[in-house]
């Protein structure tokens, strides 16, 4: 079904891809929301990488994975997207980030729900990076290129927003236990 919705789109049927703009939106948005700072940004973001989608959807090969080839879309525009805004971001001082010990049952007491908002909580360039590392598994040379800086600085920005997670999620295990204890 997939494939034949994606040919009759390829053919620029405007119902088909209306279809496929609806069938991808929720896992677009869902990949979006992890790069971005905000709903309003993630539906940008989304938007963009549709129109982009739809733009070079007669170069998509119907034997690959479409879904594989959108979200290399949607993280190339988020990427785009950060590039764009990144004057609007406010400069942050890199800092070596310093060992936390904690307590790996932690993660087991969150839900999805609090990982999302920690993660999106992050400044935008340690989201990106973090994303783009821990999630999408790219190499801190291939982010450095993409965001036009060098590997080291990738790797800082990696570790500061690791750094940053452990605080939010060992805060948040904190007011859970807290509510627990009343």
């Amino acid at each position: 079904m997939e494939k034949d919705l994606i040919q009759k789109a390829q053919k620029r049927d405007r119902s088909s891809l209306e279809r496929l703009y609806r069938h991808f939106y929720g896992y677009a948005m869902s990949v979006a929301l992890r790069y971005s700072g905000s709903r309003e940004e993630a539906c940008e973001i989304v938007n963009d990488s549709f129109m982009k989608a739809f733009d070079k959807l007669d170069q998509f090969s119907i034997d690959n994975s479409f879904k594989a080839w959108f979200r290399r879309i949607i993280i190339n525009t988020s990427v785009d997207y950060y590039r764009k805004n990144l004057k609007h971001y406010a400069a942050m001082d890199i800092e070596k980030a310093n060992a936390v010990t904690y307590d790996p049952d932690i993660i087991d007491a969150l839900s999805k729900e609090d990982i999302l908002r920690s993660l999106g909580e992050l400044p935008e360039t340690l989201r990106l990076v973090f994303n783009m590392y821990e999630i999408e598994g790219y190499k801190h040379n291939e982010i450095g290129e993409k965001l036009g800086m060098p590997a080291s600085t990738c790797r800082t920005y990696l570790a500061r927003a690791k750094e940053k997670l452990r605080e939010k999620i060992i805060a948040i295990n904190q007011i859970k236990n807290e509510g627990a204890v009343r």
